[in-house]
């Protein structure tokens, strides 16, 4: 009977999360399984995934074949490199020494490059909040400014218009005062 390591769909509706399950390959998606080796949940960012390493090595080295979803997460954490290595130790091309410096290596680098997404994906988010404080601010200022405009001319315009009134007597007076002159 062939042997299949794939996801199983659990969760609720448009939140799917899945379990890494080995199931027969004639078993439904969410049918029967033989053994879960952990779970995967695509809704975070970055996804997460929960796995038991060591079962996931040992039923690829008896035989289990990934389905490609599966084979992409296992090959992300680590566990198809760990598989093709020993499969070197067992061949005798390198001993289980090399092996396990090259998985060291490859895991403290693997390490090193999702701290290095985390980083720029933190900056990415500080320096749009920082724009939208910046635009926000503009825009106040600009705000601020119109307000100040509308409420300078509001003030001038009554005294502007106050002396106006008060020459207009003045003005009256000259008048009827010429006729008398004359």
């Amino acid at each position: 009977m062939a042997v299949k390591i794939r996801l199983a769909r659990r969760g609720r509706k448009k939140m799917a999360m899945y379990d890494i399950v080995v199931a027969p390959s004639q078993a439904g998606r969410d049918g029967a399984f033989i053994e879960k080796i952990g779970s995967y949940n695509p809704n975070t960012d970055p996804s997460t995934v929960v796995l038991k390493s060591e079962r996931a090595l040992y039923w690829l080295m008896v035989g289990a074949q990934p389905t490609d979803t599966a084979r992409s997460i296992l090959s992300h954490e680590g566990v198809m490199l760990k598989k093709h290595l020993q499969v070197g130790v067992n061949k005798g091309a390198i001993t289980q020494e090399q092996a396990d410096e090259k998985f060291t290596s490859w895991k403290e680098g693997k390490e090193g490059r999702k701290s290095d997404s985390a980083d720029a994906k933190q900056q990415a988010k500080d320096k749009a909040r920082q724009e939208r404080l910046e635009a926000e601010r503009k825009v106040n200022e600009a705000r601020a400014e119109a307000i100040a405009k509308k409420n300078v001319v509001v003030e001038e315009t009554p005294a502007e218009e106050a002396p106006a009134a008060e020459e207009a007597p003045e003005a009256s007076a000259d008048a009827t005062e010429t006729p008398a002159a004359e």
